[in-house]
Order: structure tokens, then sequence, then C-alpha cells
């Protein structure tokens, strides 16, 4: 199972010197991969917690860190499709797979907040069959032909040049986000793999995964050439407590958690500090967060388990 490290991109630790020491310092401690989140707006009540009240740009980050790394990969988990349109979130995709040479994973999700429907311009109606086509427009312009088209219900490409295509053949590995059924055999059948909700256990996670193979075998895809990866919202806290939740407590805890979830059928794990109130909050800090984040890179790196 794969390590990753998420980058700063909610609260007091989201500035530029911290991203690029971040990103640079797991490249160097042996992280595989970078991940950022998507989320336009924030809760007017803030009951989408502290995490989601600032959250900078997905992509625009990654496209950054791209260009004070080498080796590590660089994902999203997840975009929002319903906020997007194929089309122009292909060229943007495209874009950053070329100039972080070939290094980008791309979650895709329907998202789940109507305040970001309405500001888009989209109801939360038929998002099942808005992704189904929204993952074949994608296809279609990166299928890698002179000419490329597509005319579905949601989505319309008339006959055009898509060009350059990706660094990666035929384009970025596609993480599909969700739970439900629907949702797994998607990913299975349409995608290279699937996401876990970071909120799911152990045992749901290996049968959602059990879903999503099966699914890729019925389609006449290979079910052991899929990547399942899981958001790991970790709290790193000095001394053990009985009560204390999955990925809190101290850094033994944490790898005992993390290392948990292996025999699931997960191939990549990030640990994610955006989703510490110490770190992640607005509110928090800005010299501790960054100490903190800082430690738990450190703590958790590779090398120590």
């Amino acid at each position: 199972m794969r390590i990753g490290f998420a980058a700063p991109v909610s609260g007091p630790w989201a500035t530029p010197e911290t991203a690029v020491h971040i990103a640079r310092s797991a490249e160097e401690l042996g992280y595989d991969s970078l991940w950022t989140y998507q989320r336009v707006l924030g809760a007017a009540d803030d009951s989408w917690g502290e995490a989601n009240r600032g959250v900078h740009d997905p992509l625009v980050t990654l496209s950054f860190l791209a260009a004070h790394t080498t080796r590590i990969r660089l994902g999203v988990a997840v975009l929002v499709m319903p906020l997007h349109t194929p089309a122009v979130l292909a060229k943007q995709l495209t874009t950053l797979d070329r100039l972080s040479g070939g290094r980008l994973d791309v979650g895709l999700g329907n998202g789940w907040a109507a305040e970001e429907y309405a500001a888009a311009g989209v109801t939360s109606t038929g998002l099942g069959r808005r992704a189904e086509d929204f993952l074949a427009c994608l296809h279609a312009l990166w299928s890698g032909e002179d000419v490329v088209e597509h005319d579905g219900p949601f989505y319309r490409v008339p006959p055009s040049r898509f060009s350059p295509g990706p660094a990666q053949s035929p384009h970025p590995p596609l993480l599909l986000g969700g739970s439900a059924p629907a949702a797994l055999r998607r990913a299975g059948r349409l995608c290279d793999g699937w996401i876990a909700s970071s909120k799911a256990t152990p045992t749901a996670i290996r049968d959602a995964i059990a879903v999503v193979r099966d699914s890729a075998e019925q389609a006449g895809r290979d079910p052991a050439a899929l990547r399942f990866v899981c958001r790991a919202p970790v709290r790193l806290r000095p001394g053990p407590a009985p009560d204390e939740p999955p990925f809190t407590g101290t850094a033994d805890k944490i790898r005992a958690d993390l290392a948990g979830l292996a025999d699931t059928g997960l191939t990549e794990i990030f640990v994610d500090p955006n989703f510490d109130p110490a770190i992640g909050s607005p509110d928090a800090p800005a010299d501790e967060a960054t100490s903190r984040a800082d430690l738990l890179l450190r703590e958790l790196a590779p090398a120590t388990w």
C-alpha cells in the first residue's frame, strides 16, 4: 500500500512557502503522491466543517507544486463533475499532465453541496446519468483520434481537434469517488480506480472494492489493474486515549490505524492534515499549524513504517 500526503489547501498553513516546503519534503521523504480536494464555496453557517471554510483551487495548487517537484505524483480527490464542463476540464488536466511530466491522478465525483450546484447553474437531478456522459465525453476527447466528437444527453463536442494530448497514455488515471452501488459499478466499468470515503469502515471499503472489481471483470477489464485510494484525515496528538477515533493520537497509533486498512484491497492511502482543526481551521495559529503539519509529515514518512 503506497503512502501519500495532502498538500496545504485549507487554513493558515496553506501559504505558497509552506506548500513548497511540504511538497519538496514529501518528495524527499519518499511519499508517493500529493493530494488536493475541491471546495468552491463554504457554508454560511459553517456546518460543512472548518476544513471547508476556505479552500484553494486544487488544480491551480497542483500546477504550482508541479513546478517545485520532479518525482512525486499529483492528485485531486475529488473534482466535482457538475461544476465543470468536460471539454474545458480536459484541456486543464491535459496541460497539467504535460507540464508535470505525466504525474497527474484525477479523482472525480458528483459532490453533495446544493449551494455549489446552484452557483454552477446545475441541479442534483440526474447526477448519475450526467456522470456517465461526463466520463464518456472525457474519453472521446482523449481518444487520440485526429478528429474527436461526442454527442450525449448532457454534453456535446462537435467534430473538432483536441491537441496536444496528455503526457500519459491514453490519459491521466481517472479515479471515481462515491459509495452508491451505481457509482461503484461505474468506477469498475469506466474508470481506472475508485476513491473511498475517509469515513468508511474497513468492512465497507472491502465490500465496495469487491463491487468495483466485479464490475470491471463483467466489462471485460482487468480488475488487478485498478487503483483504490483513501484519504486519512489524521490528527496527531501527544497521548493515547481509549476513545480516540481512527487516525487520531500518537504517530504509532496512527500508523497502526493505517496498517489496519492494508487488507481491504486499498492500493494507496494519503495522510491529510487539512481536516485537523489545529492545522486546517482558518482560526488556527499559523506558526503552530505549520509546525504540526511538518512534524506529522516526518513522523509518518514511509521510511518509519
